[in-house]
């Protein structure tokens, strides 16, 4: 048999189809000026982690002129983040998720071009960890950074918080603590809405975790979904309300508590936010009884900037 023949590919071999995870993205300036007096902007790019996965994500930064700051480079920018995608064995992003408000407009038009799906959300827990790394170690390192205290950026207003639609509350709701060790297994479980997190290096397994369950014996699968969609970010206690915080700037109110109840949860939260890197969470169920969970988010309480 001739060597060629010995060479034939096996027709049962099955080249692995790239790897296709949601991409975080946040277009903005840096503490760095250029020679020409302006601030730097940078693009940055990230694949969001899928809990259990081996290997590193997905990682793109390409600088930008104050010039050039149009969705038209962005679009661009964007093309080239695909190519270098592709080369590693990623494909395009199922979902964009873009965590400035300021910047939609932008990067939505850039995104309209090229067919992907843009996402406003803070849901962007691995791109605030990674910017936060850069802030502190990347871009003091860097010709024309700013170093010393800067002007605070002005503080967002809070639109007020809105009772959730009829149609999406539940019947009840409870307070609830899980180990951090068991979020870690999250993935395992019966969840027909999921949004997790990886939680490595977030705390020991022993502490515990504040969270929420919300409780429908006729609805709770379609609460989930209409959760799900919300793209919620973190639990909050403002006064004595209990409100969830989804996508960019929404707002929801989920209840009204006592003042002792009300400090009691704030403490709560902080203590997560020391102990646990800020992760809390959110379960939808019919009921306590109820094995798996219609809906269950890992949130988690970062700073937005």
């Amino acid at each position: 048999m001739s060597q060629a023949t010995d060479q034939v590919a096996d027709p049962t071999r099955r080249t692995a189809a790239p790897l296709q995870l949601d991409w975080e993205l946040d277009y903005y300036s840096r503490p760095i000026l250029e020679p020409d007096g302006k601030k730097r902007w940078e693009l940055l790019i990230c694949s969001t982690p899928a809990p259990g996965a081996a290997g590193p994500g997905f990682r793109f930064v390409q600088n930008c002129s104050a010039s050039s700051v149009n969705s038209q480079w962005l679009k661009q920018a964007l093309e080239q983040a695909i190519e270098q995608a592709a080369a590693e064995g990623f494909a395009a992003p199922r979902k964009l998720r873009c965590w400035r408000a300021s910047m939609r407009t932008m990067v939505s038009r850039a995104a309209e071009q090229l067919s992907l799906e843009l996402i406003p959300s803070r849901r962007c827990y691995a791109l605030v960890e990674w910017l936060q790394e850069r802030q502190a170690t990347v871009y003091p390192a860097e010709e024309g950074y700013m170093a010393g205290p800067l002007a605070p950026a002005p503080l967002p207003i809070q639109p007020v918080a809105v009772p959730l639609p009829e149609a999406a509350r539940g019947d009840s709701w409870s307070w609830a603590s899980l180990p951090l060790g068991a979020l870690r297994e999250a993935a395992e479980w019966d969840v027909s809405f999921a949004g997790l997190v990886p939680l490595d290096g977030t705390g020991d397994d022993d502490v515990m975790v504040s969270g929420l369950r919300l409780f429908s014996s006729t609805r709770s699968l379609a609460i989930a979904g209409w959760i799900a969609g919300l793209e919620p970010v973190r639990l909050e206690v403002s006064g004595n309300q209990l409100v969830l915080e989804a996508g960019l700037e929404d707002r929801w109110l989920l209840g009204n508590l006592e003042a002792e109840e009300a400090e009691a949860a704030a403490q709560a939260f902080r203590a997560a936010r020391q102990q646990a890197g800020g992760v809390q969470f959110l379960a939808v169920q019919s009921s306590d009884a109820q094995n798996g969970f219609d809906g269950f988010w890992v949130l988690r309480d970062l700073p937005d900037a």
